[in-house]
Order: structure tokens, then C-alpha cells, then sequence
């Protein structure tokens, strides 16, 4: 008996289900070690100054631009948030695996503080690190203290690194009062309302050829230059 022209349609189409069922999964298969023999090549580190790139892309494990299925996202991440110098940081990948894009806000350190030998970092923490740029060189009333540090978050990278030691020096009328000494043989008389004002410390000498003196900047804005 023949058989009906229906049933070889039939039969053609299921040889045709089958035949796109093997190329999905012969598809997936290379898509699979395609993904599984993919390294990291290219690396983009966004956010960071304390820490060089190289730093950044060895705590994150991806010095040796490893396997990228062995270094999922939030691995790297969790390496990354370990590290006490990192607050906070995002990862993600391109849609080939083989990029990725790291995010970081850093826990820089803000002071050494003498007075306790402890190195204070962006967020307030205290270590046992020794610190040789910026110095706090006496002690600061704790009411002070929290609020100094809050106000210190907002002063620039650059002009911190050029500050050498920070006394806390209050007067009858002010007591949130500091003098700033700064590498480059300069004084600036600071309170804490006022502190960002440092931002503009590079301006601010300019106007006076860059000579070296006393700037106050806890009651207005001048500049007393040493004697010649």
C-alpha cells in the first residue's frame, strides 16, 4: 500500500524538526566553548587614585587575564569590597565575556592621626598602618572630631597630598579652628565651615605670585606674606 501524501509531509517535516533540534544544539555547544575558552583581554578601571590600575586589576584576580567563566562578576567584585581601601565598587562584562568594565569608590586615606598611631581612611575607619604624607599632630575633641572628618571627604585628592600636618589650634572665638602646614612652606588657617575654601588653595596663591606666608582663610580670605 502506498503511502498517503500526507504522511510523507509529515515524515519530511519531523526529519526537518530534527535536523534544526541537532543544529540548536550543535550551536549551543560551540556557544558553550566558545564562552568557556574566552580570557580576559581587555581590562577598563573607572575611579581610581589611590590605587594605580595594575593594584585594582590584581585585587580583582584578573592579573594573569584568566579564563573569564572561571571570574564571574560578583566574584571580582567580592574581591574587590575586601580590600579595606575600596568603599564600593560595580562589575560588568561586554556581551563576548571577554572585556571588563570595573567600577571603584576608593577608602582613601584621609590622615595619619599621632595622637592614637592610626591611620584614619575616607570613611572614617582606623587601621594600624603607617602613613607618611598628611599627619594630624594633636588631639581632636570627639565633637570635633566626626564632623572634621566628614568635612575632610570633600577636599580634593591634590590638595590633601600637598598638605604636610594639620593641628587643631581653636582660639576664644572659634573652636573648630585648624592650622594647615603644606609641603610647599605655606600656613593656612582653616575651620571646619569654611574647609572646602582649600580647594582653591592653587588660585588663591597665584594672586600673590606664589610667595610663601600665612593664608587665612577662618575669617575672610587674605594672605600674609613672610618677610623678604
Amino acid at each position: 500500500m502506498k503511502r498517503s501524501k500526507k504522511g510523507k509531509e509529515r515524515s519530511k517535516m519531523n526529519k526537518t524538526k530534527l535536523f534544526y533540534f541537532f543544529l540548536t544544539i550543535f550551536l549551543i555547544f560551540l556557544f558553550v566553548l566558545k564562552i568557556y575558552k574566552t580570557n580576559i583581554n581587555n581590562i577598563v578601571i573607572i575611579g581610581n587614585s589611590y590605587y594605580s590600575d595594575q593594584e585594582i586589576i590584581d585585587i580583582s584576580g584578573l592579573r594573569d587575564y584568566p579564563k573569564s567563566i572561571k571570574n564571574l562578576s560578583f566574584q571580582i567584585k567580592k574581591r574587590l569590597d575586601s580590600d579595606v581601601y575600596i568603599l564600593s565598587s560595580s562589575v560588568s562584562k561586554n556581551i563576548f565575556l571577554n572585556k571588563v568594565t570595573i567600577k571603584v569608590k576608593e577608602n582613601y586615606p584621609l590622615f595619619f592621626y599621632s595622637p592614637e598611631s592610626k591611620l584614619i581612611l575616607y570613611d572614617g575607619e582606623a587601621v594600624d598602618t603607617k602613613y607618611d604624607d598628611l599627619t594630624v599632630i594633636n588631639r581632636i575633641p570627639d565633637k570635633v572630631y566626626d564632623k572634621f572628618i566628614k568635612k575632610l571627604q570633600n577636599v580634593d585628592l591634590d590638595i590633601l597630598s600637598r598638605m604636610s600636618e594639620i593641628e587643631y589650634k581653636p582660639n576664644d572665638v572659634d573652636s573648630e579652628r585648624f592650622l594647615i602646614f603644606m609641603n610647599d612652606g605655606n600656613y593656612v588657617y582653616i575651620n571646619l565651615k569654611r574647609l572646602e575654601n582649600i580647594n582653591k588653595y592653587i588660585d588663591m596663591l597665584s594672586l600673590f605670585n606664589n610667595k610663601k606666608g600665612i593664608l587665612y582663610l577662618d575669617s575672610g580670605e587674605y594672605f600674609d606674606v613672610f618677610d623678604e
